[in-house]
């Protein structure tokens, strides 16, 4: 499944440029460019994400699966439905950009309790910065955060950055992997 995966987001998500031409969020310019929606977006990716989180996650003992929306969601949306289809059901939620500023006053969005378990996920890390509001904002629904799986490492520090604050973490893809996989195929 995670060869099919590489293979799938070489085709529709990974750009590359012996140049560094991609300003990325966080201002930097690189050579490559990693869009995973159209690939966590499409029923194949799907169906393999959700089955690569669900074993990134299973032994973990965690109740829910989730982050900030929208990169999270379908990731998160998808190792749900993974769950109930191996018996082992894990609730999805999702964490707003901004918190909501009518009704009942939150961050998260899904059938969570104070005190549960939950993981993390992240369609591409490079700072782990996005990742680590994730892991704030959740903390601050008095969730605890057991772990964190990306979906795409981009190996420019992220990872080590999110381990300063939660010491599981765990990547389906790397960016050494998608290069092999792209460059190797040319």
């Amino acid at each position: 499944m995670k060869e099919e995966l590489i293979y799938l987001l070489c085709q529709k998500s990974f750009q590359y440029s012996e140049d560094p031409v991609f300003r990325l969020a966080s201002g930097q310019m690189s050579s490559y460019y990693i869009n995973c929606k159209p690939v966590t977006l499409s029923p194949r990716g799907l169906y393999l994400i959700g089955h690569l989180v669900f074993d990134a996650i299973r032994d973990r003992e965690i109740d829910a699966v989730g982050g900030i929306t929208f990169g999270a969601d379908p990731i998160a949306i998808a190792a749900a439905f993974v769950s109930e289809l191996e018996s082992a059901p894990i609730k999805a939620f999702s964490i707003r950009k901004t918190q909501k500023d009518h009704g009942i006053v939150k961050w998260i969005e899904g059938d969570l309790a104070p005190g549960e378990r939950v993981a993390i996920v992240e369609d591409v890390a490079t700072t782990g910065g996005s990742t680590l509001k994730a892991v704030e904002r959740a903390r601050s629904e008095k969730l605890e955060v057991d772990s964190v799986v990306l979906l795409v490492d981009r190996q420019e520090g992220g990872a080590e950055n999110i381990r300063k604050t939660v010491q599981e973490v765990r990547s389906i893809v790397t960016r050494q992997e998608l290069l092999a996989a792209r460059l190797g195929g040319k």
